[in-house]
């Protein structure tokens, strides 16, 4: 991306769009523990993006979407609404276990390491764009920040004890009655 004034207007719009990521992780985090289950929470968040999504729609006028070829459309198009309830419901597992910063850091990393097998080899219809060395050199970066971010501060939980207490919670939330799944919310600052 070059310097111009249209390429930083985008960059400043990602970034603001990637600063709501962690906003909505506490946010949902916190709906999940008032409703007794992560996924009611997921639901929840998803009907509210709807109840956005479709004032928005008619007030810019967008015309209806066209359904005519929907039946050819490759499978994967449909990963988009799958991937949404997998990381929604993660974060809501997770945010209140490994904290904010610890979840998000990993989220980044795990994004900027498809994205570079995406731009690679131009997966989903998306424009090549070839794997240089700025581009390694930038997610190896990302790659030490979360190594530092979950190894190397004071107060960041021993892995295993993360994935026992992840797996723990996850067997609660199988076997719990709904009203008993509030249990698995219990916040360490």
């Amino acid at each position: 991306m070059n310097l111009s004034l249209t390429g930083i207007s985008f960059a400043i719009i990602a970034l603001v769009a990637g600063a709501l990521v962690p906003l909505q992780a506490a946010s949902n985090a916190e709906l999940g523990r008032a409703l007794g289950h992560p996924l009611w929470a997921t639901v929840v968040s998803l009907l509210v993006s709807v109840v956005i999504a479709i004032p928005v729609i008619l007030a810019m006028r967008v015309p209806a979407p066209i359904l005519d070829q929907i039946g050819q459309l490759p499978i994967w198009v449909w990963f988009g609404g799958i991937a949404g309830v997998i990381y929604i419901t993660s974060a809501l597992i997770l945010v209140p276990r490994l904290g904010a910063t610890r979840f998000i850091v990993c989220v980044i990393a795990g994004q900027m390491l498809i994205s570079l097998i995406l731009d690679q080899y131009g997966l989903m219809n998306l424009p090549m764009k070839e794997i240089n060395a700025g581009r390694l050199v930038g997610v190896t970066f990302v790659l030490l920040g979360m190594i530092m971010v979950l190894w190397l501060t004071p107060s960041s939980p021993n892995s295993s004890n993360v994935k026992a207490s992840i797996t723990d919670d996850l067997n609660t939330i199988e076997s719990a009655p709904t009203s008993s799944a509030k249990s698995i919310y219990h916040f360490e600052s």
